[in-house]
């Protein structure tokens, strides 16, 4: 048998299966990377919708003891229908959308500073055990908004700095 008669087809055959298995390694890195931005951001949403259900407990217990911020209550209220009504795929996200995220996002958090200040003018509010719960959930998830928008920052760099570095920017 004549080795040097194959040689050229095994040489052929190794480089073609090496080619394929670093273009298939660069490609299963991104969809990776790309799945990991996408679950980050349901996280976020996770985070966000959390918040948004606690609005309307929150709001209920200050309604019995504040009658006459109604004013604040409704800001409150309408921040959460605007924020519920912006929604984001991360898979088609552009700065526009971000910003108006962002916007009502940030509306929700104003509404609510506006409101737990102005329970401090009750001090039996203060003292109900279900508004202490409910604030203390609230503070939780804030502190769980923060962690899951670190971590789709995080999520979101990896894989930019994966797609436009050499050769997976090819």
């Amino acid at each position: 048998m004549d080795f040097k008669k194959f040689l050229p087809w095994i040489i052929a055959a190794v480089l073609i299966i090496g080619l394929y298995s670093w273009a298939s390694g660069i490609y299963n890195t991104a969809v990776t990377l790309e799945q990991n931005v996408k679950e980050s951001w349901g996280n976020v949403n996770t985070s966000y919708q959390r918040r948004n259900d606690l609005i309307p407990n929150i709001v209920s217990t200050v309604k019995g003891y504040a009658e006459h911020e109604k004013s604040t209550l409704t800001a409150v209220i309408e921040a959460r229908a605007k924020a519920t009504s912006v929604t984001i795929d991360p898979a088609n996200v552009t700065p526009e959308q971000l910003a108006a995220f962002n916007s009502a996002q940030s509306g929700v958090t104003s509404s609510l500073s506006k409101l737990l200040v102005s329970v401090e003018q009750y001090p039996n509010l203060k003292a109900n055990q279900n508004f202490l719960d409910l604030q203390a959930e609230l503070a939780g998830t804030e502190n769980r908004i923060a962690v899951a928008r670190k971590d789709f920052n995080a999520a979101v760099g990896e894989y930019n700095l994966s797609v436009r570095t050499f050769p997976n920017n090819i």
